[in-house]
């Protein structure tokens, strides 16, 4: 049982030396299952008892060092705000969700093992994992981070055809690609070397990449300049609503983007909660802020300012599920994470963030987990939630321009930010504040997540960042230009708008669709084994 711990050990190891923010070593995810598929396959060779739990064991000890390793930066937003034991604690949430969801996936793929024969019980494998990385950006409890598509971030030469397949194209290559060696290095062991299926390993290998190299090298975008300036102001979270006045932020967000902008600049990207004394949208052309930026952009005629806000609107009955009551008013009201577009006219676009951080910005389960609201709102979220919108919104430059306000976190749904672009957006703005992670890997992986959403969609992503990074990507997802970690600055660029569909745009995540649809019908396959199993006892 020991070698089967340390075979579990070796695949977290490869798991998380291939994960962004590495450099290099993303092939490794081609690999990096097959130590754990060989302790599986030792245990069900062998006369152990309670082998299925003994997988489950191994299996959920792999995936929570994987999912710890990767995403320990939660630990640092938590330990900010409340003492370490209870961060520690808290931070268990979404690394033991994750990894418990990948658990169930490879056991229910042991379980087929005993019931079917090997090619279809793979195929089981492989349904379950991507339906359960569906299952984990639909539900109140989504975080996509792990997605096995999301670690070719960094290596995004080598999957250009995301524009056709999105991550769960990178997420099937990946599993695919972990069957084959498997199936390899067990014909070797047995000294039955398989040339064919040495050949067609290689193929899934190779022509992907070969595919991927060739796309990159010939793709040229379409010249359709557009000036855009993103601004990092460098406030700290931790004062942006407290000790440092909102006008004083308003200032230093006018006096970076002046610094850099030109008589033609069309756009000024500022960051996630810029404007960070709370708005009422209703009212929002007599707002202090909002005539402020509007005398700054007097002298930049075709510009507009896209801006995060915290905003909120008034509603004489609870007209939404996330209205709360407000008793000095006497009134019922939503808040919102927003993105807001000022320009020169009395046009103002708002949009409301739509993915919502489980525990923070919204009650996961709210109608049934509504007795922890006051829990969430200790750690920093809204009693009631904040108030969202069900689909994205474009917005529109007096020019007739197309842009995508991606809040943050929102930059991780490849599908949800493709909507963006089919309803008419020719670039993509992710305004985000990853300050509250500190300087780990949290924003390095947020900063090449991005590159992906520039390859699904092929467009320019232009990313304000708070304390950074920020940057700008091309439509190949090569990062262009970037700032550094915590400093004031601005970044400008004459950026190239598209407004050609992808493959990927047009038909959205069908591959989860498939594999969710899949994975129902091996869980039939295995209720119906089990049942006649018993039958026949």
């Amino acid at each position: 049982m020991q070698r089967n711990y340390t075979l579990a050990l070796v695949s977290a190891f490869l798991l998380w030396l291939a994960w962004p923010p590495m450099s290099f070593t993303a092939p490794l995810l081609l690999m990096a299952f097959v130590p754990l598929l060989l302790a599986a396959e030792n245990l069900i060779a062998s006369e152990v008892k309670n082998k299925g739990k003994k997988v489950f064991t191994l299996a959920f000890l792999t995936f929570f060092i994987w999912n710890t390793s990767c995403i320990y930066w939660v630990f640092n937003s938590l330990n900010a705000v409340m003492p370490v034991w209870l961060a520690g604690v808290i931070s268990l949430i979404p690394f033991g969700l994750a990894a418990f969801l990948m658990t169930l996936a490879f056991w229910l793929y042991f379980q087929l093992r005993k019931v079917t024969t090997k090619s279809w019980s793979y195929a089981g494998f492989i349904s379950f994992w991507i339906g359960y990385e569906f299952l984990h950006q639909t539900w109140d409890l989504a975080f996509p981070w792990m997605t096995l598509g999301n670690g070719f971030a960094e290596s995004h030469r080598l999957v250009q055809w995301y524009e056709f397949t999105g991550v769960y194209g990178g997420s099937l290559w990946i599993l695919i690609a972990n069957v084959l060696v498997f199936e390899l290095f067990l014909s070797n062991r047995e000294d039955k070397p398989n040339k064919k299926l040495a050949a067609v390993l290689s193929a899934w290998v190779m022509v992907p990449i070969l595919l991927s190299f060739t796309m990159y090298t010939k793709y040229t975008e379409r010249q359709n300049p557009a000036n855009v300036v993103v601004v990092q102001p460098n406030i700290d979270p931790y004062e942006k609503f407290g000790s440092l006045p909102g006008a004083a932020q308003i200032e230093k967000l006018i006096q970076l983007s002046d610094s850099l902008a030109q008589p033609n600049t069309e756009y000024f990207i500022w960051p996630e909660t810029a404007i960070s004394e709370y708005a009422d949208e209703s009212s929002i052309r007599t707002n202090s802020n909002f005539l402020r930026i509007q005398q700054f952009l007097n002298k930049y005629k075709n510009g507009a300012v896209l801006s995060g806000i915290e905003s909120y609107l008034m509603y004489d009955t609870a007209k939404t599920p996330t209205a709360r009551y407000d008793e000095q008013r006497a009134a019922y009201f939503d808040a919102f994470n927003a993105a807001i577009q000022i320009e020169n006219s009395s046009n103002v676009q708002f949009y409301h963030k739509s993915k919502l951080v489980p525990g923070v910005e919204q009650t996961p389960f709210s109608s049934s987990l509504a007795f922890l609201k006051p829990v969430f709102a200790a750690f920093g979220g809204s009693t009631g939630g904040y108030g969202l919108q069900d689909e994205p919104t474009v917005f529109y430059a007096q020019s007739g321009m197309g842009v995508a306000p991606v809040i943050c976190y929102e930059s991780i749904w490849g599908e949800y930010v493709s909507d963006y672009v089919a309803k008419g957006a020719q670039f993509i703005a992710v305004i985000t504040n990853d300050g509250w992670w500190g300087n780990t890997a949290g924003k390095d992986q947020h900063l090449a997540y991005a590159k992906l959403r520039a390859i699904e969609t092929r467009r320019w992503v232009a990313r304000s960042a708070n304390t950074g990074i920020s940057a700008f990507i091309n439509q190949r997802g090569d990062v262009v230009k970037q700032s550094e970690w915590w400093e004031p600055t601005a970044l400008e660029a004459d950026i190239n708008l598209n407004e050609e569909l992808t493959f990927y745009v047009r038909t959205g995540d069908y591959i989860a669709l498939i594999a969710s649809v899949a994975s129902l019908g091996f869980l039939m396959i295995l209720v119906f084994k089990r049942l006649a199993a018993r039958k026949r006892k």
